[in-house]
Order: C-alpha cells, then sequence, then structure tokens
C-alpha cells in the first residue's frame, strides 16, 4: 500500500532545483507529467488522483514530478518546453531510470514528444492524454484553439480568477458542480502555480507545434482521447496518432481533459492493454505467484529423427510423467503449448522441487528439458494468467539450456535457507522486459 503522501526528493536540472516521487516497483519504468499545473502533495488528497496513479503503479515503478515553475519545484520563470526537455532526464536520472515510458496529459505531452525526437533511447513508449499538434488551426490542420477566446482566459487568470476553480469547468465541465472536486481543485490552483505562470503556461500550449518533430519520434505510442471532451475534436487526435510512425488512438467515454477525473478504469485498462498486452480492470485478481515455463530442447531435430508417430509417443508419456509431478508438488497447470507447460505454484520451493523433477525423468525419457522461474504479481482471470511476471517467466526459461533450471534473482531471494544451492549465470537483458536480470541455475 502506498503511504498517504509519497517520500518528495529533489534533483537540479542546470539550476533548477526539481521535486518528484518513486512510487511503486515493476519491471517497467513509467515517468508521469501530469499536465499544466501539479503539486506533489496535494494531488494525493484526492481519491480519484490517487486511485489513477495507482493503476500506474500496478503496471510498474513510477516516477511524477513537478514541471519548473510548478509545485514543489522552483518557481522560477518556466521558460520554453524545449528547456523542459533536460527536466525530464534529470528526474529519470535521479530515479536511475535508464528508458522509461513517458506519460503526458495535455501540454505535459508536446514535452513527452520533445523527449522522444530527441532522446529516443531514453523513451521505451509514450503515452499522450489530450494533446493538439498544433494549438492556432491552419489549411494543414484545422483543428485547434480560437487564439482569442484561449488569450481572454488567460487574461482571467492573471486578473484575480486563478484560484477560483473556473478552469474546473473546461478541464472536466460534468464535474464542475461537484462541491468536493471543485474545492480540492481551487487548493490544488492555489498551491500549483502562481497566476502568471499559470497564464503563461495556457499561452505556450496554445502556441506549441509538434508537427516537425512527429517524423523523428518512433517509440510506440498511444494517444489517448476522452471523446466528449470540449475544444479538443477526436478527429485531431486520430490525425496525430496516424502521423507518427508506430502511433494508435484510443477513444474513450467521459469530457474530462485531465486523466485523473472521470471514469479512470475506462481510460487506464487502455493504458494496460497497449503496455503489457492486458486488459484486466481495476477489480482485478492479482496474485503473487511463483511461475514455471518448461520446453523440450531440440524437439524439431527429434521429431526428425525419431518420426512424427513416435514423437507423439514419447510427448504423451512426457505430459503424464509432468502432470503426475504436478500433483505431488501442487502445481496448476495454465496451459500447454507444443511440448511445454505453463505452471503456476503458490509458493516458490515447491516449484523449484517441481522444476528439479521434471529435468529428471525427462532425461530418464530421452528428453532434454529447460526449466525457467520468475516469482510476481500476476493476474488471474478464469483459467488464464496474464501480467508481466508470466512474461519474465518466458525469458527466464528461454535463456536455460537442456536439463537446466534457471530462476530469477527474485525466486533466489525468495527460498533463502530452504537449502537449495545456485550458480549465478551472469545478468541478460530479457527481450520486452527493461533492465538487465540476474539469472541463477539451480544445482540442487
Amino acid at each position: 500500500m502506498l503511504p498517504l503522501v509519497p517520500e518528495v526528493k529533489f534533483t537540479r536540472s542546470g539550476n533548477i532545483d526539481l521535486a518528484y516521487q518513486v512510487i511503486g516497483e515493476g519491471p517497467l519504468d513509467i515517468v508521469i507529467m501530469i499536465g499544466w499545473v501539479s503539486h506533489l502533495e496535494v494531488i494525493w488528497e484526492l481519491p480519484e488522483v490517487r486511485h489513477f496513479l495507482e493503476r500506474f503503479t500496478a503496471m510498474g515503478r513510477v516516477v511524477l514530478f513537478d514541471k519548473r515553475g510548478t509545485g514543489l519545484s522552483d518557481r522560477s520563470p518556466i521558460g520554453s518546453f524545449e528547456e523542459m526537455v533536460p527536466d525530464v532526464l534529470a528526474v529519470m536520472d535521479a530515479a536511475d531510470m535508464e528508458s522509461a515510458v513517458i506519460v503526458g496529459w495535455s501540454d505535459a505531452a508536446v514535452i513527452a514528444l520533445m523527449v522522444a525526437a530527441a532522446h529516443p533511447e531514453r523513451v521505451r513508449s509514450l503515452i499522450l492524454g489530450e494533446v493538439l499538434a498544433t494549438g492556432v488551426p491552419d489549411e494543414a490542420h484545422p483543428w485547434g484553439l480560437d487564439p482569442d477566446v484561449m488569450e481572454a482566459l488567460a487574461d482571467s487568470l492573471e486578473l484575480g480568477s486563478w484560484g477560483q476553480g473556473v478552469m474546473l469547468s473546461m478541464l472536466a465541465p460534468s464535474l464542475a458542480d461537484d462541491e468536493r472536486i471543485s474545492s480540492w481543485f481551487r487548493k490544488l490552483e492555489r498551491t500549483s502555480a502562481t497566476p502568471t505562470i499559470a497564464a503563461d503556461l495556457l499561452r505556450r500550449t496554445l502556441s506549441a507545434d509538434v508537427r516537425p518533430l512527429l517524423g523523428d519520434v518512433e517509440a510506440p505510442t498511444l494517444v489517448v482521447h476522452r471523446k466528449d471532451a470540449p475544444l479538443l475534436p477526436s478527429e485531431a487526435m486520430d490525425w496525430l496518432a496516424e502521423e507518427l510512425a508506430n502511433g494508435v488512438y484510443a477513444g474513450v467515454s467521459g469530457d474530462q481533459i485531465t486523466g485523473y477525473l472521470g471514469d479512470v478504469d475506462e481510460l487506464l485498462d487502455e493504458v494496460e492493454d497497449f503496455l503489457l498486452g492486458t486488459r484486466v480492470g481495476a477489480f482485478a485478481d492479482r496474485r503473487v505467484m511463483t511461475i514455471l515455463f518448461s520446453d523440450v530442447v531440440g524437439s524439431t531435430e527429434r521429431v526428425a529423427d525419431i518420426g512424427d508417430r513416435r514423437w507423439y509417443g514419447l510427448l504423451e508419456t512426457h505430459r503424464s510423467d509432468v502432470r503426475r509431478l504436478l500433483a505431488r508438488y501442487g502445481g496448476h497447470e495454465i496451459d500447454t503449448a507444443g511440448d511445454g507447460f505453463l505452471i503456476a505454484f503458490d509458493t516458490p520451493t515447491p516449484a523449484i522441487q517441481c522444476g528439479l523433477a521434471i529435468c529428471d525423468v525427462s532425461k530418464h525419457a530421452g528428453l532434454d528439458v529447460r526449466v525457467g522461474l520468475h516469482s510476481g504479481e500476476v493476474v488471474v482471470k478464469d483459467d488464464d494468467l496474464t501480467g508481466v511476471a508470466v512474461h519474465i517467466g518466458a525469458r527466464v526459461a528461454a535463456r536455460a539450456t537442456g536439463a537446466e533450471v534457471l530462476v530469477s534473482s527474485t525466486v533466489k531471494d525468495l527460498v533463502v535457507g530452504s537449502g537449495f544451492a545456485f550458480t549465478s549465470k551472469g545478468r541478460h537483458e530479457l527481450k520486452g522486459v527493461p533492465g538487465t536480470w540476474e539469472l541463477f541455475r539451480v544445482d540442487g
């Protein structure tokens, strides 16, 4: 469970102090920029925002930060959006993130695109919410904002309406009459920025034009849009996704421009599906389990050597042997694909014992079987398991050799004192999983 207000830390970008928080854990590194203005302590006071952020922490380790000029970061003049690109990198460096999923809403989405164009090696993927490729419409891009209206709004913020919550009626019209939310929003305005900075950010968002950058953005990108949001037509969001090399558009219900208000779960289901390949919702059955993958080494060559009929008999014997071992060690068969198994265990010790036994019984039957294990949080849905832990388990198994049980460092740490002996096989990059992972062979 996350603390009521996560610890705020500070790092520097040039001569600017930036406030940031690191929350959650997991193989994905995620940087979230709330958009427009924020305050790292006040945002946690509204349950809707907390829920929004907690959904992200279920996918990985999250970094939040207040942009320069806002919240707990330096209140110096904000400068251009281009000047904020190093700020994102500085926060990533402070949190020891080599590459990350960059999440940005509205003006922060503009900054996220700039980071991806200038530093593609630091961006794993992008999640962009409610962003226009250009704020001012023209013949090539007929969607945009009315400059006169936006300038009048910026003037009103500077002349006294800031801190009164007037922006809520634009950012979330259906919630503007909710006193609980509007009271919190008024506080957010007062604490997050001065009227001048708030108006300046509004003007800079209007003048931003990222179209020249789109050809340089290669990262997989999800463009998320609430279909009834005022001023932001779906056609403009769809156009942006089409212009990106790896862009995907997702339209969801609602009129909220801010991502953290409205039906957060429908929106985050799209994000989770994009990042993890799952769509499980907020109330999914999540459990910590140990995942075992097994695979017969050299099966294609063996079939060619002994023929289809003999191979079929040998494979059926192997499957029967494995299922008897599952009954002995308490494993749950999830899937059988080809000549391999996906098996789940409640705890790692019987999983390791079963893996060793599978290799042993298979060797006596004339088969070379490799086994990989990882422990982590999975999503249980019907008779299936999904989640990053499942992908890691498969990648660990792919690194094993014949008659070898290979485990992640997570599994090794969980069974300290259980009598198993391990030999390090070094650090490895696992396909599709950020960072490097130390793997260990079980020696018995």
